[in-house]
Order: structure tokens, then C-alpha cells, then sequence
């Protein structure tokens, strides 16, 4: 929270005089981002229990049929608040939690960071609710990186069509890695001169 940073790290040479180094700023990875309907917010602990009565909507496990709800949720939660880039996403008619989502894997040397754990709950399926969040999180993440990413399972079609809807471009290949287990996902990019220069208009 607040806007990026940057500080002087000092050591010593070998010639015995003193090293200053300036470090460059982080980004601001989770400020508030305010919508016409949603606030896209940081995860607090006190969100426990609205982003759990969120997160046990059927809908969002009916993919799920063998998980254990409870334990997923509680992992989902406790990686949330520990990663330091997530966000819930609050109605602005309700007050009340409705999805989250966070920036993960941010490469200064790249100028990339993947938009990922997004989930909205099924009443808000459909509608503008998916764009104007991904609008107000792409919009703040192009001020940092000119590329950004999201992984999203093989076998996920919804979700890969959504993607395309908002014009993100897949890249080659099937990708796994340790923290998603054996599943295979494929990766769609969505770069901010594309954006800036029309692309936006499609999560509008």
C-alpha cells in the first residue's frame, strides 16, 4: 500500500571506502481501485469470512465434485494475505465480497506480472462484473510492466473464452509448473500497447 519506493543500500568496498547503491522503486502492487460498481481492494484478515462465504458459492465447485471446500478455502485465503498482491473485489450497491484475485510473479527484467486466482461469484457471471475488474487491475498493472499474463487450465474452456473476449492472445504450448501441480495450462498475454491503443475498449 502507498506508492513505490526506493532506498540507498550501503556496504563496503574493497578499498575499505563506503558503496552506496540506489535500488530501484516497487511498484505499488495492491492499492484500492475504484469501479463504477466495484472496489477492487487489498485483502485483509478480517475478510476471512466474507471471502469464504464468497468462495463456497456451488457453482464456482461444480468442477470440483472430490475437493475439500473448506481446506482450499482456508489455503486461498492464508496465500492471499501472505503474497501481499491480492485483492477482493467489494459490490459497491451491497458491501458485500464477491471474488478476488491478485498480481503474482512480477519480472522487473521482463517487464511482466500475471493477473491470476481470480475468481467472482456466479451471480455476477456474465455481465459487466469480470470486465470492469480485469479493466481496473490491467489499467494499474500498465503502469508497471508493458505485458501481462494469465494462466488459466487446459481443460478450463470458460475461462479461455473469456480470455479471447477480452483479447488476450495465447501463446504457444502447454505450460506446468510447481505450483499448480500436473495440470497443464496455457497462457494468454495481453501487452499494454495493444491496450492503450484500442485493446481496452473490449473490458468497457
Amino acid at each position: 500500500m502507498g506508492g513505490p519506493s526506493s532506498a540507498w543500500a550501503s556496504g563496503v568496498c574493497d578499498d575499505g571506502f563506503p558503496r552506496y547503491t540506489l535500488q530501484m522503486p516497487q511498484p505499488d502492487f495492491q492499492p484500492t481501485l475504484v469501479g463504477p460498481n466495484v472496489i477492487v481492494r487489498p485483502v485483509q484478515v478480517e475478510d476471512r469470512a466474507g471471502l469464504s462465504e464468497a468462495g463456497s458459492d456451488p457453482e464456482l465447485w461444480r468442477p470440483y465434485p472430490g475437493a475439500d471446500r473448506d481446506a482450499e478455502l482456508g489455503h486461498y485465503f492464508n496465500s492471499a494475505v501472505t503474497s501481499k498482491m491480492a485483492f477482493v473485489f467489494v459490490d459497491r450497491a451491497t458491501g458485500r465480497l464477491i471474488g478476488s484475485s491478485r498480481y503474482f510473479g512480477y519480472d522487473a527484467a521482463k517487464s511482466e506480472v500475471e493477473i491470476g486466482w481470480t475468481f467472482i461469484v456466479s451471480t455476477h457471471w456474465g455481465g459487466a462484473t469480470n470486465r470492469e475488474v480485469k479493466r481496473l487491475m490491467l489499467d494499474h498493472a500498465f503502469t508497471f510492466v508493458d505485458t501481462v499474463i494469465f494462466w488459466v487450465g487446459d481443460k478450463n474452456l470458460r475461462s479461455q473464452a473469456a480470455m479471447a473476449k477480452i483479447g488476450g492472445i495465447r501463446r504457444d504450448g502447454l505450460f506446468t509448473r510447481e505450483l499448480a501441480g500436473a495440470t497443464p495450462h496455457v497462457i494468454f498475454e495481453i501487452r499494454k500497447e495493444w491496450y492503450r491503443q484500442g485493446g481496452r475498449a473490449l473490458v468497457e
